[in-house]
């Protein structure tokens, strides 16, 4: 590129950067996700790394942020809260622990103090002589705006500290965020209120936090994990940053339950990677890990750059939010019958993942959405969550685009689409005619968490409806090994095994036979409540609607949904045929150890798993009867390891913990 061209490309990146900051910051009304804003900045980072003599004091690169709102007061922050640098690959974290490493002259490994990186809105809080005095926002990194009288509306942040000898003065810096739970229940209660609902936690703490009116902060679920130390008077800070946290527990202040100290960047890594793991556990949103020098002196030893420490940075998951196009809007049926709209998009990574489908839920999102073919939006997948559409960009609408309409016919079989009232879902009434409801309820039926039988995959369900040879659950049991080795690539010893497979399924948990039968609304949860409560099938279907109300989180809608079930004489037919084919429901009370031979056992996995996944082992361990922990402990039955264990396997050996492998796993599970 010629000078000409960088310095054009340098001052177009500068101004979209800018105004993205204002949307943000300012309005709370972002319109690209974070993945995109990182690329700008990282890009006009590159430019000005070849081109210095184009950088600019007010460039987005030399500053933290965005101005504070004019609405607020301004504060000083006594030590400026600069940002850190992102780390997006293995690679750059490593280039990070050899710049550490270099600048302390210094060959063996780093502890670090890892913690999670929490979405939502960094605070510095001061206290003097224990008592709240001052809140206020990053802003720019040297001012913020002073939000003191809404942060004293969050809970979970003392007015005053705790214990005796407390420091003169203490500048602590915290992150502001909403759990998961609440951010959710703030949104229901946005939209039954007919007002627009946030689009993401982290929006929903921000704009929170940025009211004038505190009584409306405070009816938000707001709240905050200390991260560090901006500035002491009258107080001796310990040796390193994980004794700063401990610390400020000691006051009162509450940190992050899952910060660790590590050691050189194979400790970071694998931190990362549980951390990962468990993302979508946590109760509040992360995007990622930060990693800082644990000692102080040798934070103090590497010092700054313009905006950032040089001894931390951020370790970004990959982007849970993308920008692409709509190509088309679909319908799809579902096993309830439920036609639902499907976005078709340009093929876009994100989460992990190409990315070419995204729900939209139903019609009444699809509408309030306003997602028409041809708008930009963005996408949204975290961890094993079903890509959906969060948001249209309404600025790069096509002037042609049309409102996306009902089909008043079902896609599949041709059967009326209908709408009750009240009722956001739209239906097909084909029932047992339409294929996609009966291709869809028998893969349900054969699932895992169902009657899990294996080798009955969804690709071989669609060809036994498709030949005929199976139109209902009770179908699948009359097949024999000819007919089923006559199918496309499935030869005498598949079909064997699938036999085999049919007459194990045949005896099953009382509550995972409830399961399978698709009953709308009735979940995994629903099945084992109606399964304990009732413990026979037909005291269940038998029961009246108030009856089934007495099972505990079963409501009118509910029940009311299992009454209307069992009242269909088909649905009941089914149920008979299955039982003369053999099929027995076990009550809960007769589930023996033949059936859950690991019944009361708590399993640990670590290690990498050649032969199934994580969630496949976990899901043959519970089915089994054991309870999949994520940490070793005393009360610990079992790790299961896989390779390059860690330290977990190391933590069961010095508890005299068993250990086993894989190969071993199916032995331990037949018992």
């Amino acid at each position: 590129m010629d000078v000409g061209r960088a310095k054009a490309k340098i001052e177009s990146l500068r101004k979209e950067i800018t105004d993205h900051n204002y949307r943000y910051y300012v309005l709370d009304d972002p319109i690209i996700p974070d993945a995109e804003y990182d690329r700008l900045m990282r890009e006009l980072q590159s430019l000005e790394e070849h081109y210095p003599q184009f950088v600019q004091p007010d460039s987005p690169t030399q500053r933290v942020g965005a101005e504070p709102l004019a609405a607020f007061g301004q504060v000083i922050h006594a030590v400026p809260m600069l940002s850190l640098d992102n780390a997006f690959a293995d690679a750059e974290l490593l280039d990070f622990d050899q710049r550490v490493r270099n600048r302390l002259e210094i060959e063996a490994e780093v502890e670090y103090a890892a913690e999670p990186k929490l979405d939502g809105l960094a605070v510095s809080i001061r206290y003097e002589k224990g008592r709240l005095t001052t809140g206020a926002t990053r802003g720019d990194g040297v001012r913020g705006e002073d939000i003191t009288h809404n942060i004293r509306t969050i809970a979970s942040i003392p007015l005053r500290l705790r214990g005796k000898n407390l420091p003169e003065v203490l500048d602590v810096r915290g992150e502001v965020f909403m759990p998961k739970t609440g951010f959710a229940e703030l949104n229901r209660r946005i939209s039954a209120e007919g007002g627009k609902p946030f689009v993401n936690p982290r929006n929903a703490a921000a704009g929170s936090l940025r009211q004038l009116d505190p009584s409306i902060t405070a009816q938000r679920p707001l709240d905050i994990f200390f991260y560090g130390v901006g500035y002491a008077e009258g107080w001796q800070l310990p040796d390193t940053h994980a004794d700063v946290l401990a610390r400020l527990r000691d006051f009162g202040l509450r940190v992050c339950s899952e910060a660790r100290v590590v050691r050189g960047v194979s400790g970071c890594v694998e931190y990362y990677a549980e951390l990962g793991r468990r993302r979508g556990e946590l109760a509040y949103e992360i995007d990622g890990v930060v990693y800082k020098v644990n000692r102080l002196d040798w934070q103090e030893q590497l010092g700054f750059v313009s905006r950032a420490p040089r001894w931390a940075i951020a370790h970004k998951f990959p982007a849970e939010e993308e920008i692409t196009v709509v190509r088309d809007v679909n319908w799809q049926v579902g096993r309830t019958g439920a036609v639902t709209p499907v976005a078709r998009l340009e093929p876009v990574f994100v989460g992990g993942v190409t990315v070419s489908n995204a729900t939209l839920h139903n019609f009444d999102e699809l509408r309030r959405k306003d997602v028409r073919v041809g708008d930009t939006v963005i996408v949204r997948r975290a961890g094993d969550v079903i890509p959906e559409v969060v948001s249209v960009v309404m600025e790069r609408r096509p002037a042609d685009s049309n409102v996306v309409a009902l089909p008043e016919h079902c896609p599949v079989c041709g059967s009326d689409v209908v709408r009750e009232e009240g009722e956001a879902v739209a239906r097909c009434v084909g029932g047992l005619v339409c294929p996609a409801q009966r291709k869809e309820a028998l893969k349900h039926f054969a699932s895992r968490k169902a009657m899990d039988i294996d080798g009955l995959g969804s690709k071989l369900i669609e060809q036994l409806v498709d030949d005929g040879l199976v139109s209902n659950a009770a179908d699948i049991y009359r097949l024999d090994a000819e007919q089923i080795s006559s199918l496309e690539r499935m030869g005498d010893k598949s079909a064997r095994n699938l036999v085999a497979a049919l007459e194990k399924s045949k005896s099953v948990s009382l509550q995972r036979f409830i399961y399978s039968l698709g009953i709308r609304d009735v979940g995994e949860a629903t099945a084992k409540g109606l399964a304990n409560f009732f413990g026979d099938l037909q005291r269940i279907q038998d029961a009246s609607i108030d009856d089934l109300q007495e099972v505990p989180d079963v409501g009118p809608i509910v029940a009311g949904h299992i009454h209307s079930f069992f009242s269909q004489p088909h649905n009941v037919d089914v149920v008979q045929k299955l039982f003369a084919q053999g099929v027995k429901p076990i009550p809960p009370e007769k589930l023996t150890s033949d059936l859950q031979p690991l019944l009361g056992t708590t399993i640990v996995i670590t290690g990498t798993l050649e032969s199934m996944s994580r969630q496949d082992a976990k899901a043959m361990l519970e089915k089994a009867g054991a309870k999949v922990t994520s940490s070793v402990s005393k009360k610990t039955t079992m790790v299961l390891v896989g390779k390059d264990p860690g330290s977990k396997a190391e933590k069961a050996q010095k508890l005299g913990i068993r250990i086993v492998t894989e190969t071993e796993l199916p032995s331990e599970i037949s018992g």
